[in-house]
Protein backbone atom coordinates (compact mmCIF):
# COMPACT_ATOMS: atom_id res chain seq x y z
CA UNK A 1 0.00 0.00 0.00
CA UNK A 2 1.63 3.57 -0.85
CA UNK A 3 1.27 6.85 1.13
CA UNK A 4 0.66 10.23 0.04
CA UNK A 5 0.86 13.29 1.81
CA UNK A 6 -3.26 13.98 1.23
CA UNK A 7 -3.28 11.79 4.13
CA UNK A 8 -1.89 14.34 6.54
CA UNK A 9 -5.05 16.56 6.74
CA UNK A 10 -7.23 14.01 6.37
CA UNK A 11 -5.92 12.69 9.66
CA UNK A 12 -5.89 16.22 11.08
CA UNK A 13 -9.85 16.42 10.10
CA UNK A 14 -10.22 13.25 11.70
CA UNK A 15 -8.17 13.86 14.58
CA UNK A 16 -9.72 17.36 15.61
CA UNK A 17 -13.68 15.71 14.74
CA UNK A 18 -12.67 12.86 16.52
CA UNK A 19 -11.08 14.40 19.76
CA UNK A 20 -14.46 16.67 20.31
CA UNK A 21 -16.60 13.79 20.33
CA UNK A 22 -14.03 11.44 22.19
CA UNK A 23 -14.67 8.84 19.41
CA UNK A 24 -11.18 8.67 18.41
CA UNK A 25 -12.15 8.94 14.85
CA UNK A 26 -11.83 5.51 13.44
CA UNK A 27 -15.54 5.25 12.62
CA UNK A 28 -14.78 8.58 9.56
CA UNK A 29 -11.31 6.72 8.75
CA UNK A 30 -12.17 3.39 8.50
CA UNK A 31 -14.90 3.99 5.24
CA UNK A 32 -12.26 6.93 3.72
CA UNK A 33 -9.69 4.24 3.60
CA UNK A 34 -12.38 1.64 2.19
CA UNK A 35 -13.21 4.27 -0.33
CA UNK A 36 -9.12 5.33 -0.71
CA UNK A 37 -7.93 1.57 -1.08
CA UNK A 38 -10.54 -0.64 -2.86
CA UNK A 39 -9.62 -4.23 -2.85
CA UNK A 40 -7.58 -4.21 0.22
CA UNK A 41 -8.32 -6.64 2.98
CA UNK A 42 -10.34 -5.56 6.17
CA UNK A 43 -7.37 -6.14 8.38
CA UNK A 44 -5.36 -3.97 6.78
CA UNK A 45 -7.52 -0.70 6.78
CA UNK A 46 -8.46 -2.03 10.63
CA UNK A 47 -5.19 -2.22 11.38
CA UNK A 48 -4.22 1.45 9.68
CA UNK A 49 -7.10 3.29 11.65
CA UNK A 50 -6.45 1.36 14.97
CA UNK A 51 -2.87 3.33 15.44
CA UNK A 52 -4.21 6.31 13.80
CA UNK A 53 -6.80 6.08 16.99
CA UNK A 54 -4.29 5.33 19.05
CA UNK A 55 -2.03 8.17 17.78
CA UNK A 56 -5.33 10.48 18.32
CA UNK A 57 -6.56 9.26 21.84
CA UNK A 58 -3.27 9.78 23.10
CA UNK A 59 -2.22 13.45 21.35
CA UNK A 60 -6.21 13.82 22.53
CA UNK A 61 -5.90 12.73 26.00
CA UNK A 62 -2.52 15.01 26.46
CA UNK A 63 -5.32 17.76 25.78
CA UNK A 64 -8.19 16.91 28.11
CA UNK A 65 -5.54 16.11 30.69
CA UNK A 66 -4.24 19.81 31.15
CA UNK A 67 -7.84 20.75 31.13
CA UNK A 68 -8.97 18.73 34.14
CA UNK A 69 -11.94 16.83 32.33
CA UNK A 70 -10.30 13.12 32.86
CA UNK A 71 -12.10 10.63 35.24
CA UNK A 72 -8.77 8.71 35.42
CA UNK A 73 -9.90 5.92 38.09
CA UNK A 74 -12.98 5.05 36.03
CA UNK A 75 -11.11 5.25 32.69
CA UNK A 76 -8.43 2.83 33.85
CA UNK A 77 -11.57 0.70 35.26
CA UNK A 78 -12.97 0.55 31.44
CA UNK A 79 -9.68 0.59 29.92
CA UNK A 80 -8.90 -3.39 32.01
CA UNK A 81 -12.23 -4.16 30.40
CA UNK A 82 -11.49 -3.54 27.19
CA UNK A 83 -8.11 -5.10 26.21
CA UNK A 84 -9.49 -8.27 26.23
CA UNK A 85 -11.74 -7.87 23.81
CA UNK A 86 -9.42 -5.74 21.46
CA UNK A 87 -7.12 -8.61 21.26
CA UNK A 88 -9.87 -10.71 20.24
CA UNK A 89 -11.24 -8.21 17.79
CA UNK A 90 -7.93 -7.54 16.22
CA UNK A 91 -7.41 -11.45 15.69
CA UNK A 92 -10.91 -11.95 14.44
CA UNK A 93 -10.79 -9.23 11.60
CA UNK A 94 -9.17 -11.51 9.33
CA UNK A 95 -11.99 -14.14 9.20
CA UNK A 96 -14.16 -11.46 7.60
CA UNK A 97 -14.02 -10.72 3.27
CA UNK A 98 -14.38 -7.39 2.18
CA UNK A 99 -17.83 -7.00 1.40
CA UNK A 100 -19.28 -8.73 4.60
CA UNK A 101 -16.97 -6.34 6.55
CA UNK A 102 -18.70 -3.40 4.85
CA UNK A 103 -22.36 -4.15 5.36
CA UNK A 104 -21.65 -5.15 9.05
CA UNK A 105 -19.76 -1.90 9.29
CA UNK A 106 -22.56 -0.04 7.76
CA UNK A 107 -25.04 -1.51 9.70
CA UNK A 108 -23.20 -1.00 12.82
CA UNK A 109 -22.81 2.26 12.44
CA UNK A 110 -26.53 3.45 11.28
CA UNK A 111 -28.13 1.60 14.32
CA UNK A 112 -25.45 3.63 16.28
CA UNK A 113 -27.21 6.66 14.23
CA UNK A 114 -30.99 5.83 14.93
CA UNK A 115 -30.04 4.84 18.77
CA UNK A 116 -28.60 8.90 19.30
CA UNK A 117 -31.67 10.46 17.57
CA UNK A 118 -34.45 8.01 19.18
CA UNK A 119 -33.04 8.71 22.87
CA UNK A 120 -31.18 12.13 22.60
CA UNK A 121 -28.92 13.10 25.64
CA UNK A 122 -30.64 13.49 28.82
CA UNK A 123 -29.78 15.20 32.20
CA UNK A 124 -28.76 12.88 34.93
CA UNK A 125 -31.59 11.71 36.44
CA UNK A 126 -33.28 13.21 40.13
CA UNK A 127 -32.67 9.61 41.64
CA UNK A 128 -29.45 9.05 40.55
CA UNK A 129 -27.56 9.98 43.45
CA UNK A 130 -28.85 6.79 45.21
CA UNK A 131 -27.33 4.73 42.36
CA UNK A 132 -23.77 3.22 42.50
CA UNK A 133 -20.12 4.94 43.65
CA UNK A 134 -20.24 8.98 43.70
CA UNK A 135 -17.58 10.65 41.58
CA UNK A 136 -16.60 14.62 42.26
CA UNK A 137 -14.36 16.66 39.34
CA UNK A 138 -13.58 19.77 38.95
CA UNK A 139 -11.85 20.73 35.74
CA UNK A 140 -9.08 23.49 35.11
CA UNK A 141 -11.78 26.14 34.39
CA UNK A 142 -13.32 25.46 38.08
CA UNK A 143 -16.43 23.76 37.21
CA UNK A 144 -17.35 21.15 39.64
CA UNK A 145 -18.37 17.87 37.90
CA UNK A 146 -20.63 15.87 40.00
CA UNK A 147 -22.33 12.71 39.05
CA UNK A 148 -23.00 8.83 40.05
CA UNK A 149 -22.91 5.44 38.37
CA UNK A 150 -22.49 1.78 38.49
CA UNK A 151 -19.29 0.56 37.85
CA UNK A 152 -19.97 -2.86 36.89
CA UNK A 153 -22.16 -1.55 34.39
CA UNK A 154 -19.32 0.02 32.52
CA UNK A 155 -17.00 -2.93 32.77
CA UNK A 156 -19.33 -5.34 31.43
CA UNK A 157 -19.75 -3.03 28.27
CA UNK A 158 -16.20 -2.19 27.72
CA UNK A 159 -15.15 -5.57 27.26
CA UNK A 160 -17.81 -6.06 24.32
CA UNK A 161 -16.74 -1.93 23.65
CA UNK A 162 -13.31 -3.48 23.28
CA UNK A 163 -13.92 -6.06 20.80
CA UNK A 164 -16.62 -4.30 18.46
CA UNK A 165 -13.79 -1.36 18.45
CA UNK A 166 -10.89 -3.49 17.91
CA UNK A 167 -12.80 -5.25 14.83
CA UNK A 168 -13.81 -2.47 12.94
CA UNK A 169 -10.74 -0.22 13.59
CA UNK A 170 -13.18 2.40 14.75
CA UNK A 171 -11.74 3.03 18.84
CA UNK A 172 -15.17 2.63 20.15
CA UNK A 173 -15.66 5.80 21.44
CA UNK A 174 -18.84 6.12 19.09
CA UNK A 175 -20.20 3.41 21.67
CA UNK A 176 -18.44 4.80 24.65
CA UNK A 177 -19.47 8.40 24.64
CA UNK A 178 -23.23 7.34 24.51
CA UNK A 179 -22.87 4.69 27.29
CA UNK A 180 -20.94 7.16 29.81
CA UNK A 181 -23.51 9.71 29.43
CA UNK A 182 -26.90 8.23 28.76
CA UNK A 183 -26.79 4.91 31.09
CA UNK A 184 -23.73 6.02 33.58
CA UNK A 185 -24.88 9.64 33.89
CA UNK A 186 -21.31 10.97 33.03
CA UNK A 187 -21.46 14.85 32.37
CA UNK A 188 -21.00 14.69 28.43
CA UNK A 189 -18.10 16.48 28.59
CA UNK A 190 -15.96 14.42 31.01
CA UNK A 191 -17.70 11.38 28.69
CA UNK A 192 -15.40 12.70 26.25
CA UNK A 193 -12.70 12.92 27.83
CA UNK A 194 -12.73 10.04 29.67
CA UNK A 195 -12.84 8.08 26.29
CA UNK A 196 -10.42 9.81 24.83
CA UNK A 197 -8.15 8.03 27.97
CA UNK A 198 -9.96 4.61 27.41
CA UNK A 199 -8.91 4.63 24.13
CA UNK A 200 -5.99 5.06 23.76
CA UNK A 201 -4.90 2.16 26.46
CA UNK A 202 -7.39 -0.22 24.22
CA UNK A 203 -6.20 1.21 20.40
CA UNK A 204 -2.48 0.50 22.16
CA UNK A 205 -3.74 -3.03 22.93
CA UNK A 206 -4.99 -3.67 19.10
CA UNK A 207 -2.20 -2.00 17.66
CA UNK A 208 0.40 -4.25 19.78
CA UNK A 209 -2.01 -7.51 18.27
CA UNK A 210 -1.28 -6.22 14.31
CA UNK A 211 2.26 -5.47 14.64
CA UNK A 212 2.63 -8.66 15.94
CA UNK A 213 0.79 -10.85 13.67
CA UNK A 214 2.77 -8.23 10.84
CA UNK A 215 -0.88 -7.38 9.45
CA UNK A 216 0.23 -3.38 9.97
CA UNK A 217 3.51 -3.92 8.13
CA UNK A 218 1.85 -2.75 4.75
CA UNK A 219 0.14 -0.32 6.15
CA UNK A 220 2.81 1.33 8.13
CA UNK A 221 3.92 4.67 5.87
CA UNK A 222 -0.15 5.76 5.46
CA UNK A 223 -0.64 5.18 9.53
CA UNK A 224 2.18 7.45 9.95
CA UNK A 225 1.01 10.27 7.53
CA UNK A 226 -2.56 9.76 9.22
CA UNK A 227 -1.14 9.65 13.01
CA UNK A 228 0.87 13.09 12.35
CA UNK A 229 -2.36 14.71 10.90
CA UNK A 230 -4.41 13.00 13.29
CA UNK A 231 -1.92 14.49 16.04
CA UNK A 232 -1.90 17.91 15.35
CA UNK A 233 -5.94 17.97 15.05
CA UNK A 234 -6.80 16.40 17.99
CA UNK A 235 -5.21 19.43 20.18
CA UNK A 236 -7.96 21.91 18.05
CA UNK A 237 -10.85 19.18 18.75
CA UNK A 238 -9.93 19.74 22.54
CA UNK A 239 -10.56 23.33 22.34
CA UNK A 240 -13.30 23.18 20.31
CA UNK A 241 -14.92 21.06 22.75
CA UNK A 242 -14.90 24.28 25.42
CA UNK A 243 -17.14 26.25 22.97
CA UNK A 244 -19.53 23.20 21.60
CA UNK A 245 -22.66 22.39 24.24
CA UNK A 246 -23.34 18.43 25.03
CA UNK A 247 -25.82 18.06 23.16
CA UNK A 248 -24.44 19.60 20.20
CA UNK A 249 -21.76 16.87 20.34
CA UNK A 250 -24.24 14.38 20.51
CA UNK A 251 -26.23 15.36 17.39
CA UNK A 252 -23.19 15.82 15.44
CA UNK A 253 -22.01 12.26 16.25
CA UNK A 254 -25.28 11.16 15.08
CA UNK A 255 -25.70 12.56 12.05
CA UNK A 256 -22.20 11.59 10.95
CA UNK A 257 -22.91 7.98 11.92
CA UNK A 258 -25.91 7.67 9.88
CA UNK A 259 -24.20 9.51 6.77
CA UNK A 260 -21.22 7.52 6.75
CA UNK A 261 -23.47 4.11 7.30
CA UNK A 262 -25.38 4.77 4.25
CA UNK A 263 -22.76 5.70 1.93
CA UNK A 264 -20.40 2.65 2.82
CA UNK A 265 -23.92 0.40 2.73
CA UNK A 266 -25.03 1.93 -1.33
CA UNK A 267 -21.20 1.10 -1.96
CA UNK A 268 -21.47 -2.48 -0.62
CA UNK A 269 -24.68 -3.76 -1.97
Amino acid sequence: MTAAWWLVPVGLVVGMFGTLIGAGGGFLLVPILLLAFPGRAPELITSISLAVVLANATAGTASYARMGRIDYRSGLLFAAATIPGAVLGALSTALFPRRSFEIAFALFLIAGSIYLVWRPLKAPTPHAATRGVRRELRDSSGAVHVWHFRPWVGVTISGGVGFISSLFGIGGGIIHVPVLSHLLDFPVHIATATSQFTLAIMALAGTLVHLATGTLRAGLAPAALLALGAMAGAPLGAVVSRRVHGSIIMRGLAVALGLVGVRILIGAL
